[in-house]
């Protein structure tokens, strides 16, 4: 590793607004309320921010294709922001370009901005994007996600029963957050008796579709304690990009992602992590469909492969065990809004390792993770947070 940016950049503030079917707010509107969130969570003005990031994934309406959405909406004009798109690491890459831009001396303070309107348009989910005109039609988020999962499950013996508990933990969790799109908790036997989307995925292995923002501010750490005493220190990011056509690749074994290998490894080594299972106390993980989560366990270095599934069978990544993850809710329960989820995991992490989190917060926990992958599989990015 050429440089290391540890514990160069601080985060100062952090806003998230409920995310759900938000039909009473526009993308201007939830833009707004997580900016001024984190705003007045750092305790400072708009006028104070040198740079901003914003976090679109799927554009629509006019929201997002380009810079002038943050701008217009904070009138944060004459500013230089830039729109960062990157499949569903969209908001945690955008986290990443702000963090390295204040770390290389650019900009004293940045804003990163995450926001998504899903639910005020005409198409039901994600649209796949060109691939090959065959592979498109029909092609769905939880039919590509499924693919990999039987292939997974047959090589493993995973079974639809500890697909299940990742589902009932992530809604328990949720369901002690005022935040989160899904408050619901549910059972085993509801999760394996929902309807099927795509076989290994019932309803409750899928995550919503959702509205929502977040916001983080960031500043250099050597001016944090000027906003406040709880701060936290960036200690790691790490990016990794590798083909979006893996089912093209007859290497390709779909039983986990590379580019969540790679990136973590990158992230671990500029934070100095050797044991990530052992170091790392609460982490926000990627768990847009079930068994995503179990093999994010393995990707991330929690568990060797194929063995994942123990840390859901024996409790370990509950809120009260020893590795607690997505104690938000995660994607399944919190929604999935792409722009803004990676920035709504940095927001959850600060809280945690603030001791803020309420009913949901985990015990003493002084470092955390966020992790990212989409494509499927052919992006993701992790952030390493940390108290100072």
């Amino acid at each position: 590793m050429a440089q290391s940016i540890k514990d160069q950049v601080a985060v100062i503030g952090v806003g998230c607004i409920k995310f759900g079917d938000n039909v009473d707010q526009g993308y201007e509107d939830m833009a707004v309320e997580a900016a001024f969130a984190a705003f007045n969570d750092a305790k400072i003005g708009p006028e104070e921010i040198d740079a901003a990031w914003l976090g679109t994934y799927s554009p629509a309406q006019g929201h997002g294709k380009a810079a002038v959405s943050l701008g217009d909406a904070l009138r944060l004009y004459n500013k230089p922001i830039s729109r960062v798109e990157n499949f569903c690491a969209t908001g945690t890459d955008a986290f990443r370009h702000a963090v390295m831009a204040v770390a290389a001396g650019l900009y004293d303070m940045a804003l990163v901005l995450g926001v998504e309107k899903y639910k005020d348009r005409p198409g039901r989910g994600l649209a796949r994007e060109g691939v090959h005109p065959y592979h498109n039609d029909g092609s769905t988020a939880p039919g590509l996600f499924a693919l990999a999962a039987t292939r997974y499950m047959h090589t493993y013996g995973l079974s639809r029963e500890s697909l299940a508990k990742v589902s009932v933990k992530n809604h328990y969790n949720g369901s002690l957050n005022p935040k989160a799109h899904l408050q619901k908790k549910v059972s085993t036997e509801e999760v394996l008796t929902a309807p099927i989307v795509a076989y290994p995925f019932g309803l409750y292995d899928c995550c919503p579709t959702t509205d929502g923002a977040a916001a983080v501010v960031v500043c250099r750490s050597d001016l944090a304690k000027e906003y406040r005493d709880d701060y936290m220190l960036v200690k790691g990011v790490g990016l990794s990009v590798t083909s979006g056509r893996p089912f093209m690749d007859p290497t390709y074994d779909y039983l986990g992602f590379q580019a969540t290998q790679h990136a973590s490894a990158q992230a671990y080594a500029m934070a100095g992590i050797t044991d990530p299972l052992a170091e790392i106390d609460v982490a926000e993980v990627h768990d847009c469909f079930t068994w995503t989560e179990i093999t994010n366990y393995e990707d991330l270095g929690f568990a060797p492969k194929g063995q994942g599934a123990g840390l859901i069978e024996e409790g370990r990544t509950a809120l009260d065990g020893d590795m607690p993850v997505n104690p938000s809710g995660g994607l399944k329960s919190f929604g999935h809004p792409i722009g803004a989820s990676g920035v709504r995991m940095v927001y959850e992490i600060v809280t945690q390792l603030r001791g803020q989190a309420g009913l949901r917060q985990v015990a003493d926990p002084r470092l955390g993770l966020v992790h990212n992958v989409g494509g499927p599989g052919a992006v993701s990015c992790v952030a390493v947070l940390g108290q100072p």
